[in-house]
């Protein structure tokens, strides 16, 4: 697939600042950033100070994570983000260790460190780009790519439509005006060569603010929230507020977290290659999972769970043929503003899910397809059918999973059935470790 010729500008192609900052916004727009705090402070019942220190440390560590990976460590156009996996057991650790204010944060803090230092070790000894390279071909990859975007279409059209808050029908009208707008973008600028650069590059924000006016039309867009928030404030829920206790049964949870987390992020990391036509090189690898660890530090100062890639942005690439690392720094850049301007959090707290939903179904369509593309370059034999074949299913299955049975389930083993995307690329490279090799066909 010759993805170079679909990228207006690629990643090392340099955007005016103005561009840049306008483009960072557009992936900050698209990526639901404040969901995972947001869903963890309702977990652990957090009042308001400590729910806005959580969502304030999050942009922050997002923010600095973002810029650490792109310009540094990974050199690729990557965004860190918190992901959901971890959100069950960071509330599990809390509760279980005296709650929110009674030393829980502590132990949580202290796991989170230990995690977040193995990471940084395990780069620098160099044997992650050796695990990769044996355990991860082509057609693990493609597969692993291809069940990232499909594990997330549920969660686009599930819980930022269906089981949205507001009026079901309502919120399918949002999340449909919002992605015809976005395909009506993407149409004119195939249409139109001489807009391209406009309605291409510019089609998330675009679809985003429309669809954010027609709920404030219906009276969906709730402005007191954002009237209400301070223009400026200091994160006030640091590590330094919550204090360090370590703890080895939260210590070893985490490390099992951090292991889930990796191979997930291995995936975006697949996923944005094949989207920028780029091949990781054995250093990246490394220096990748170094800034990996040094995000999640960066977070567990900050006071928040483990940032990692995330995989949304491969998506954004291939619908506005951006690429350019200098906005990914960018968008490093306004997480680090939100962090601190907090009524700007407010505000895009406060754009209903319908509206993120109809743009966010899209986006994970195309990082799916990505991976598909990169599975029909290749000459598959008839093993390869079910490496590919049995993760997809697996993919499908945890999705659907009833949430009686992953309760019922041994608190590690949610943790596995919690993320679809990490049980697909074990089950991947084990099927090809284990199934014969035949001639390609």
């Amino acid at each position: 697939m010759d993805t170079k010729a679909h990228l207006l500008i690629g990643p090392d192609e340099k955007v005016p600042t103005g561009e840049a900052v306008l483009l960072g916004l557009q992936h900050v727009l698209a990526m639901d950033v404040y969901v995972p705090p947001i869903i963890l402070a309702g977990l652990l019942a957090m009042g308001a100070v400590d729910s806005t220190g959580l969502l304030q440390a999050t942009f922050l560590a997002a923010g600095i994570g973002t810029i650490l990976q792109t310009a540094w460590f990974m050199k690729m156009p990557v965004s860190q983000g918190p992901s959901f996996v971890p959100l069950t057991a960071a509330a599990g650790v809390v509760m279980a260790s005296g709650g929110v204010h009674g030393g829980g944060m502590a132990t949580l803090m202290g796991a989170l460190l230990i995690g977040a230092i193995l990471l940084v070790l395990l780069g620098m000894s160099g044997i992650f780009q050796k695990i990769i390279n044996r355990l991860v071909p082509a057609v693990v990859g493609g597969t692993i790519i291809t069940c990232v975007g499909l594990s997330l279409i549920p969660s686009a059209l599930n819980d930022n439509i269906f089981e949205a808050k507001g009026n079901v029908y309502q919120n399918m009208e949002l999340a449909g005006v919002t992605a015809l707008i976005l395909l009506i973008c993407v149409a004119i600028s195939i249409r139109f060569p001489r807009v391209q650069k406009l309605f291409k590059t510019g089609s998330i924000v675009i679809a985003l603010l429309v669809g954010t006016a027609m709920s404030a039309a219906m009276g969906r867009f709730d402005a007191s929230s954002v009237a209400a928030a301070p223009w400026f404030s200091l994160p006030q829920r640091t590590v330094f507020h919550w204090g360090m206790h370590f703890d080895m049964t939260a210590i070893l949870t985490f490390i099992i977290i951090y292991a889930i987390l990796t191979t997930e992020t291995t995936g975006t990391w697949f996923a944005m290659g094949a989207v920028t036509n780029h091949t990781i090189t054995k250093k990246q690898w490394n220096r990748g999972i170094i800034g990996e660890g040094l995000s999640c530090l960066v977070a567990t100062i900050t006071g928040t769970t483990p940032v990692t890639g995330y995989s949304t942005n491969a998506g954004i690439i291939s619908i506005t043929g951006v690429a350019s690392k200098r906005v990914f720094i960018a968008a490093g850049g306004w997480f680090i503003i939100l962090g601190f301007c907090t009524k700007l959090s407010a505000f895009l707290a406060a754009i209903p899910a319908p509206v993120i939903g109809g743009v966010f179904a899209i986006i994970t369509v195309t990082i799916m397809l990505n991976g598909l593309n990169v599975i029909r370059s290749l000459k598959t034999g008839e093993s390869d059918l079910y490496i590919i074949g049995l993760p997809i299913v697996i993919t499908i299955a945890l999705v659907l999973i009833p949430k009686k049975i992953v309760s019922a389930a041994p608190q590690m083993v949610q943790y596995l059935l919690g993320s679809p995307i990490a049980v697909a690329a074990l089950l991947a490279i084990i099927l090809n470790l284990l199934m014969p090799k035949r001639a390609r066909l």
